[in-house]
C-alpha cells in the first residue's frame, strides 16, 4: 500500500472512519497473521491475539505518530500483544489445567495463502523448532526486513541482546540446512 494513500486511511482512522480501517485491515491482516503464527503455536490463541492487536490498533491510533513508518508501529503493537498474551497464559496455566478442546469451526485465519504465501513449509517447521526468543528476532529480520537495531527498539531489549538471540537463531537453522532451500541459505550465510 502506497505511503501517502495509507496516510490518508490512517487520518480517516483517527476520525472514526470504520471503513478506513476495515481497509487497512484488509491490506495487513495476512502478514500480521504469519508473524503470529510463527510466534504462537495453538489456533485459538491466534486467533485471541489478532483480535487483540486490531482493537489495540484502532484504540491507540491516536498515539501513532506518522511521521513513523505505519508497519513498523504495527509490528510493535503485534510483539506487544504477543508478549502480554504470553504472560496471560502462563498465569492461566498456572492456576488453571488448560483446557484443549477447541472449536471445529474452521478459521478464515488458516487459509493455506494466509500461512504459507511466500513461506516453505519445512522453512516455517524449522522456525518453529527456535525458541520463542529466537524467533521473534529471525521472524521481523527475514521476513519483515528489520535492521538489527530497529528490531531491538521493538522488542525493547538491547542490541546485544537482539544479536545475540540472532546468531543463536541463524546457528540452529544452519544446523538444519538440509531441509531449507539453498537460496534461502545463502542469505543466512551471508550474515
Amino acid at each position: 500500500m502506497q505511503s501517502e494513500y495509507m496516510y490518508q486511511l490512517l487520518t480517516k482512522m483517527k476520525d472514526g472512519d470504520q471503513q478506513a480501517f476495515h481497509t487497512i485491515y484488509d491490506a495487513t491482516y495476512q502478514d500480521v497473521y504469519r508473524t503470529v503464527c510463527f510466534m504462537v503455536d495453538h489456533q485459538q490463541d491466534r486467533e485471541d491475539i489478532m483480535n487483540e492487536i486490531y482493537m489495540q490498533m484502532w484504540t491507540s491510533l491516536a498515539n501513532y505518530d506518522t511521521n513513523r513508518p505505519f508497519h513498523f508501529w504495527l509490528h510493535g503493537l503485534v510483539i506487544r500483544q504477543v508478549q502480554r498474551f504470553r504472560v496471560k497464559s502462563w498465569r492461566r496455566f498456572r492456576i488453571f489445567e488448560r483446557i484443549r478442546g477447541f472449536s471445529q469451526e474452521e478459521s478464515h485465519w488458516d487459509q493455506p495463502t494466509v500461512l504459507t504465501d511466500g513461506t516453505n513449509q519445512l522453512i516455517s517447521q524449522a522456525i518453529q523448532k527456535l525458541t520463542d526468543k529466537q524467533r521473534a528476532v529471525i521472524i521481523l529480520r527475514f521476513f519483515h526486513d528489520y535492521t538489527l537495531e530497529e528490531i531491538a527498539t521493538l522488542l525493547d531489549i538491547p542490541l546485544g541482546t537482539v544479536k545475540s538471540r540472532y546468531h543463536a537463531g541463524l546457528q540452529s537453522l544452519r544446523k538444519n540446512k538440509w531441509i531449507l532451500p539453498s537460496e534461502r541459505m545463502e542469505k543466512i550465510n551471508d550474515y
